[in-house]
């Protein structure tokens, strides 16, 4: 099967609340739509990387009831190939209703899972890679992860433990011994000196089939609550009523933990493509070449004056900095974050602060 077949179909997930990008990203203006590296937002170059793979008519939304209009727009996508959440419950919910929405269309699909606001910095790298997974994935029903090449000991990111090479037929991808955790310093450097562990990138190559099949074998509250779907026929696409009374019933929790932890059908490919989940200012601030000698803004003016190893995001006014180093500086016109870098994963601390002081205009 070659990446173009007419069964092949990548869906891209844009459920996620993007709480660490805060205050760029907010309810009104999740971090899917923001448009932090190049031109386009986040949305946008995902969407143009899964026509690559898929084609342009096989591309398939799944976001929240608040920002669908914007994501449908931004994505360009028809309404029928958006599924509209209507509540938060995580990617294994997601990942499951757009398998029974594409099957019941294609009962062949070969899915191409994708979150939205991921970077990637060699597209040609990445078709190669999605083709090989949608092709392995296709071939035998296995259920396979992209599994990136740490180059630091981050702590921020799940690892994939490798286990046995698959086989000739398939070189290069090997079996899952097991999901790993956001680990802490030291075992994070344990597993980059062992050469066996692999950063989580959350992008699987499966066929609905073989997901469904699965949520089935080891995840039965999950499968439970898909029953309205099935009832409904979701080949015009799930009632609003249907996904109500499914996602009423749902649990929350990552396909990795409802499924993938759980089955012997997991295997993974690993990349070399540079990729960062951009999910705290300090990963965008590697993805934009911030270093000790180098600052990097992404928008607006900055003055900077003996002020290396910075990321500045201006609002509408100026921002001049002075014989500081390593730290995020975000103002976002209503608020502003001024964080060190190598905390900007803790900023959850401040959405919650705000949270407790019911300032949800500001969240």
């Amino acid at each position: 099967m070659r990446p173009r077949a007419r069964n092949v179909h990548a869906v891209i997930l844009a459920g996620g609340a993007g709480e660490r990008f805060w205050p760029a990203s907010r309810a009104a203006a999740p971090k899917p739509l923001l448009r932090v590296v190049g031109g386009a937002s986040l949305l946008a170059a995902t969407v143009a990387r899964a026509r690559a793979v898929a084609g342009r008519d096989r591309v398939w939304l799944v976001c929240g009831a608040e920002h669908a209009d914007a994501m449908r727009r931004e994505a360009r996508l028809p309404p029928a190939r958006v599924v509209v959440e209507p509540a938060r419950r995580n990617t294994a919910m997601a990942s499951a209703v757009a398998a029974l929405v594409v099957a019941a269309r294609d009962p062949e699909a070969v899915l191409l899972v994708l979150p939205a606001d991921h970077q990637i910095g060699d597209p040609a790298g990445f078709r190669a890679a999605a083709g090989r997974a949608l092709r392995a994935a296709s071939a035998t029903g296995a259920l396979v992860t992209l599994g990136v090449r740490p180059t630091r000991p981050d702590t921020g990111y799940g690892y994939i433990d490798l286990g046995t090479a698959v086989g000739k037929a398939h070189p290069g991808l090997h079996r899952v011994r097991r999901f790993v955790e956001k680990p802490d310093a030291a075992r994070a450097r344990r597993y980059l000196r062992s050469g066996r562990f692999l950063w989580n990138a959350g992008i699987f190559a499966w066929t609905a089939r073989a997901l469904l099949e699965e949520v089935a074998a080891h995840a039965p509250e999950l499968d439970a609550a898909l029953a309205p779907l099935r009832r409904d026929g979701a080949a015009r696409g799930p009632s609003p009523g249907a996904l109500g009374r499914a996602y009423r019933t749902a649990p929350s929790l990552p396909v990795d933990v409802a499924i993938l932890e759980r089955s012997r059908r997991v295997w993974c490919l690993p990349v070399d493509f540079p990729w960062s989940d951009v999910g705290t200012w300090q990963s965008l601030a590697e993805t934009l070449g911030v270093n000790p000698a180098r600052s990097a803004v992404v928008e607006g003016e900055a003055v900077l004056c003996d002020a290396p190893g910075n990321l500045v995001w201006a609002h509408g006014r100026p921002i001049a900095l002075l014989g500081v180093e390593g730290l995020a500086v975000i103002d976002a016109g209503d608020a502003v974050l001024v964080a060190r870098l190598d905390r900007s994963g803790e900023v959850r601390r401040v959405v919650g602060e705000l949270r407790a002081r019911r300032r949800h205009e500001l969240v």
